[in-house]
């Protein structure tokens, strides 16, 4: 049986640098954004839903989706979030699963999910790891690496679980406040304790 390995963090958290070690290490990582992207491909059911939910103009031309025009609706209007997950929630849970039972009987399945406190899927996991700063850094890094407003940095953490109920699900926190050696030794730590239960 796979042992299901929850991966969380808030945004600019440093969750893709863990979640790429862990990858390097021997996980079969399952990456929710990556799925997010398949599950709206042109053609996909969830994409006609949501045409029909938030109009043309969050379609191009070519039939793809304008993630900017539906980014700037969902981030505006809970509900309107809301409404965008009950479409896309289903769809990426049902690739996950396939995913997973492909992965092989002995590997460690990491589920990279941004969203696996909104998603309701801690609980389905062996154990789940929270990658954790404080709200004023994940700000800096969202301003200093991704050119964001500080408003819109905000905005986007609040969409998100907050940092306490993140916290609240977590078996492993991996703080992510020093530097890229010091991350990755614990990372590397996280992984032997992962592992040994396996081999026993």
């Amino acid at each position: 049986m796979a042992r299901r390995v929850g991966l969380t963090g808030g945004i600019a958290s440093g969750k893709s640098t863990v979640s790429a070690r862990l990858a390097e290490l021997g996980a079969v990582v399952i990456d929710y954004d990556r799925l997010a992207r398949e599950v709206v491909e042109p053609g996909s059911p969830a994409l006609d839903l949501i045409a029909e939910r938030f109009g043309a103009d969050v379609i191009a031309p070519d039939g793809t989706l304008v993630r900017p025009a539906l980014g700037a609706i969902v981030f505006a209007d809970p509900s309107a979030l809301k409404d965008l997950e009950a479409i896309t929630h289903p769809a990426i849970r049902g690739l996950a699963a396939a995913r997973e039972q492909g992965a092989g009987p002995d590997a460690i399945v990491v589920h990279d999910n941004p969203l696996l406190v909104e998603m309701g899927a801690a609980a389905a996991c062996d154990v789940v790891i929270v990658v954790d700063v404080p709200e004023q850094l994940q700000v800096d890094r969202m301003v200093r690496d991704r050119q964001m407003t500080e408003q819109d940095a905000r905005a986007r953490i609040a969409a998100q679980a907050s940092r306490e109920q993140r916290l609240a699900v977590a078996d492993v926190v991996i703080e992510n406040t020093g530097t890229l050696e010091q991350l990755s030794a614990r990372i590397d730590e996280v992984w032997k304790d992962l592992v040994e239960p396996s081999a026993r």
